[in-house]
């Protein structure tokens, strides 16, 4: 069974829409690099289309009902949005869960130090990469750093015209023989993926001057002088964000790829970008909640969550208790609260776990098996089960609940291919699917084919963008 080109069944109405779509999630993308700022941008585009708090709902007591729209979110990393249908939530509600976070080089704790003239960052790797892909790439700086007064600095630096970047160096290929002779993982390992972010010493010409940059005399002016260009460094830091070193402590920085998505190829058929890997589900999703009619049968909710990367785990992941929480809150809100109406809803739902896919790479294709594979252009993506050579780790939709995605698909005229992720023992991969299977409803992983999943730059095509989107509308009409 082969699976059309999408592209061949687009007339110029679609292409417009399409390249429409495509346009402002290359904008999506660009601008929001972290999860804190996917959440912060999907709740303000929410709040344009007719959501409202739902803490500020629940503080006022406020009844739900029929069409109604509210968000939540825990802790500014992780997002519920929720537009009420006419039929009680205890029937059940139709939802789309994506990831907001990237693989990308965290900052430690303690992270500033100098070494033989160079002010360097030490950072640890969040989620599953090559280690050697993220050296010599312009990086990019983004995150925030909390004060002990309360106070919390966006720091935004890299992705601005003007700005400066920074980068993890590399070692010649004239002295690399012995690098160049290890296994992929020990080229470059953890330890060695510091940033570099200096160059220049601190002046330290004149007393004032000393104590201007240092904050001090004494032991401070010593260390200024014992390493001018951490203390350099520091001193822009402190013009700039009006930060001192002990306030890295309490920071969530972010090292991420320097530039904007951009367009691929001659035909501009693909896009190439940062964090697609799982904002272009995430972006779609929350494009077809928005876009949702008023007069839903089924609550129509969106789930944007954090952590997936590695595990799903902590306060926004997808395993803490938020979204079953801010379901409850609702139902009390809609005059259906109470545990069992509760695991009724829950049980009752159906769900797209909205996340990425392997697709078919030319280049590597004794890893993928063809049959079997997601191909770029062919459409939204489903795969009934990820996992592990045998399955481990994997929710498995049931055949019916797969036969209920295929007629809601086609009688929308979606575009879609089934797959797995690469050949039975080549590898595998997991989502978030099983984690809201736990109760009882039904969900299969569905979502955009990706060349270079989880590589600083990831490639997606316009087409499947855009039947994602098609998709994810059906279902939370249809479902």
């Amino acid at each position: 069974m082969e699976h059309e080109v999408a592209w061949k069944k687009y007339d110029e109405v679609d292409l417009e829409a399409l390249e429409g779509l495509v346009s402002n999630y290359i904008d999506f993308i660009s601008e929001n690099k972290t999860e804190r700022r996917c959440a912060a941008t999907a709740i303000h585009m929410a709040e344009k289309a007719g959501y409202v708090s739902l803490a500020d709902a629940v503080r006022e007591g406020r009844a739900l009902s029929a069409g109604d729209k509210v968000w939540a979110h825990s802790h500014g990393k992780a997002l519920i949005l929720v537009q009420l249908g006419s039929n009680p939530l205890s029937e059940g509600m139709n939802i789309l869960g994506a990831h907001i976070d990237s693989p990308r080089l965290d900052l430690k704790q303690n992270p500033l130090y100098e070494n033989n003239g160079f002010a360097l960052l030490d950072t640890h790797y969040y989620g599953g990469i090559k280690n050697y892909q993220w050296v010599t790439l312009p990086l990019a700086m983004h995150g925030v750093i909390a004060k002990k007064d309360g106070t919390v600095v966006d720091i935004n630096v890299g992705d601005d015209e003007g700005d400066p970047v920074f980068c993890v160096s590399d070692l010649l290929i004239h002295l690399a023989s012995q690098q160049m002779d290890k296994k992929g993982n020990k080229i470059v390992e953890g330890e060695d993926l510091d940033i570099l972010i200096g160059n220049r010493p601190l002046s330290i010409d004149g007393e004032d001057a000393e104590r201007e940059a240092t904050g001090g005399e004494g032991a401070k002016n010593k260390d200024a002088a014992k390493e001018p260009v951490k203390a350099f460094a520091l001193k822009l830091l402190a013009d700039k964000y009006g930060i001192e070193e002990a306030d890295f402590l309490s920071a969530e920085i972010e090292m991420v790829p320097a530039g904007r998505a951009r367009e691929l190829g001659f035909d501009r058929s693909m896009v190439i970008g940062y964090g697609q890997d799982d904002r272009v589900c995430a972006y779609t999703s929350l494009i077809a909640q928005l876009e949702a009619p008023a007069d839903l049968a089924k609550t129509a909710v969106t789930v944007l969550v954090d952590k997936e990367e590695i595990g799903s785990v902590g306060a926004t992941g997808m395993a803490s208790n938020f979204f079953e929480n801010t379901i409850a809150e609702i139902m009390e809100l809609a005059g259906e609260g109470g545990m069992l109406p509760l695991r009724r809803a829950l049980s009752a739902s159906s769900m797209l776990s909205s996340d990425v896919s392997a697709g078919f790479d030319p280049a590597y294709a004794s890893v993928f098996e063809p049959k079997n594979a997601a191909f770029l252009g062919r459409g939204l993506v489903f795969n009934k089960y990820t996992g592990a050579r045998g399955k481990s780790g994997s929710n498995d939709a049931s055949a019916e609940y797969v036969a209920r995605v295929r007629r809601v698909m086609d009688d929308a005229g979606v575009s879609f291919q089934t797959a797995e992720l690469g050949k039975v023992d080549a590898g595998g991969g997991g989502t978030i699917a099983y984690l809201p299977a736990k109760y009882g409803m039904d969900v299969i992983d569905s979502g955009v084919a990706v060349l270079s999943m989880h590589a600083p730059w990831e490639v997606t095509s316009k087409a499947d963008i855009y039947e994602a989107y098609k998709g994810y509308l059906a279902f939370l009409k249809n479902a």
